[in-house]
């Protein structure tokens, strides 16, 4: 996707925002009472048949005959206490006073259904449209949601394959991937602590709601809880590990199948000559995937559009929109706190400790890249850019510079990790849904693991968010929410996937001159 392609998309992605909030705010109201009164008339018209099943005439008649002949036995038979015979008395006049109210109530229950009808069709012109743009929108998740286990599996196995072969990867290649995966693992974290604290798509007033959700959840052991995330015994086909991969891949096991992908990878790297064919099919299906992908991008407008009318249509209309603001304002800070402290305290910590390098004298070493990585959102463009200023501007070794950094521009994603650990949680508050601790160790490993997918291209983050809420079980329509602000962040959270980069090439340089 070039960089035309892209503004077109950003354009239309910006239009879409405008317009569906201004239809949501200016109909949003229309269209929340068209929904409720669909909604409304649908179940007064299944309650009247039930009703009209359960207490017509001739079902009354049989029950107070059953009731009646059930009385005089008892009454016959000396053998039963008094209580008893009242209590058969009482059954009996509860039958014949539901026989008399039945006509009355089913009346009133026809009226109502009448009523919601009525009601439904002054808004049927608004229901019509939320329903169409709404379908637009989950068209375009249900596009993103198909392509989610291909990509996963083709862009894991050939990331790991680029790296050669994994007996052979020498202490530079071993401490690149620690490094990467320490890193990644602490942007999660923070991540997940900082949007518990602040909590930005919790209400004041849904905080009594929460906790009636939590109350009440299978009380498990610390123990219990890691092991179920690895294996769940209540189905073989979730967990790290299952028993059947096809079966996780239908039943939408992320993680189960990025563990596969991943060890069928690296078994790839070791077998030889014999695994080239295989190694070429899955670089040609992630081409073709990522291509896939490009083109569902096309829909994002239409997709925003539809997602932002049909949000607003569920929460209220056009009064719910200052709420909606005020959580995504609070959910940017929280996601821009997290990437801040990891970019301004953890890395250059980090980069002193290693090195004893002047984190803002290596940061105007590396500016160039910074810039480029914010513009492009695209740790593969940087690249380039990236490379030089390494060499030329932080005097990092070619040899260092050269491995290091292409790796990292695949595999690591700390910014895009930290971005989809708050995201996911977010959307959770959102919808009111508890995250317990297992939850939270599956965001935490679904999370760092699938940052390797992102394979350093535009909007890339958006797919692997699906990823993560697929495997944490949230419903995909909170991708709604986020997608007004997306744009900007994604540029945030690459800008410090490129920092991450750059510090892991200064750190394993300095290493593999001490030849530690």
């Amino acid at each position: 996707m070039n960089s035309s392609h892209r503004r077109l998309i950003l354009i239309g992605l910006i239009a879409a925002l405008l317009a569906g909030g201004f239809t949501g705010w200016l109909w949003g109201d229309n269209m929340h009472a068209a929904k409720n009164a669909k909604q409304e008339h649908m179940e007064a018209g299944k309650a009247y048949r039930a009703l009209l099943y359960s207490e017509n005439t001739k079902t009354l008649t049989a029950r107070i005959e059953k009731a009646a002949n059930d009385l005089k036995a008892a009454r016959a038979d000396k053998s039963y206490h008094p209580d008893d015979i009242r209590e058969l008395e009482r059954k009996l006049r509860m039958e014949q006073r539901a026989l008399t109210n039945a006509p009355a109530k089913l009346e009133k229950l026809r009226t109502e259904q009448t009523l919601a009808k009525e009601r439904f069709k002054e808004h049927s012109a608004s229901y019509s449209f939320y329903r169409i743009t709404s379908f637009g929108g989950k068209l375009f998740l249900n596009l993103l949601n198909l392509l989610v286990i291909p990509l996963v599996v083709t862009s894991l196995i050939t990331g790991i394959s680029a790296l050669g072969d994994i007996r052979h990867v020498g202490k530079t290649g071993l401490r690149t991937i620690i490094y990467y995966f320490i890193t990644t693992s602490v942007a999660v974290i923070i991540g997940i602590v900082l949007v518990q604290i602040i909590a930005p798509g919790i209400g004041v007033e849904e905080s009594a709601s929460v906790a009636s959700k939590v109350h009440g959840k299978e009380d498990l052991t610390i123990l219990d809880t890691i092991l179920r995330v690895f294996v769940d015994p209540a189905n073989k086909a979730k967990g790290a590990f299952p028993s059947n991969i096809f079966a996780a891949m239908s039943q939408m096991n992320v993680l189960g199948v990025i563990v596969f992908s991943l060890f069928f990878g690296g078994a790839l790297t070791m077998v030889g000559e014999k695994a080239k064919p295989v190694i070429t099919l899955f670089e040609g299906a992630n081409e073709a995937i990522l291509k896939m992908i490009h083109l569902v991008f096309y829909l994002l407008p239409i997709g925003v559009f539809g997602l932002i009318v049909g949000r607003l249509a569920e929460t209220g209309g056009g009064s719910a929109l200052w709420t909606e603001l005020t959580r995504l304002s609070l959910y940017a800070i929280t996601v821009i706190g997290g990437l801040g402290i990891h970019a301004v305290i953890v890395l250059p910590l980090i980069l002193w400790i290693f090195t004893k390098r002047n984190p803002l004298k290596f940061a105007s070493m590396m500016a160039q890249a910074l810039f480029t990585a914010f513009s492009t959102a695209s740790s593969s463009a940087t690249l380039p850019t990236t490379l030089e200023c390494a060499e030329e501007n932080a005097k990092i070794s070619n040899k260092a510079a050269s491995f290091v950094l292409p790796i990292g521009a695949t595999i690591n994603m700390d910014g895009t990790a930290l971005y989809e650990a708050v995201a996911v949680i977010f959307i959770a508050q959102v919808y009111n849904i508890p995250m317990d601790v297992t939850m939270l160790v599956v965001v935490f490993l679904t999370a760092t693991l699938a940052a390797i997918g992102a394979a350093g291209i535009p909007e890339a983050g958006l797919v692997t968010m699906v990823i993560v809420l697929n495997a944490t079980g949230l419903p995909l329509e909170g991708i709604a929410i986020l997608l007004s602000i997306d744009w900007f962040l994604d540029r945030c959270r690459t800008t410090v996937n490129v920092w991450g980069d750059s510090v892991g090439a200064a750190v394993i340089d300095t290493l593999d001159a001490k030849g530690a």
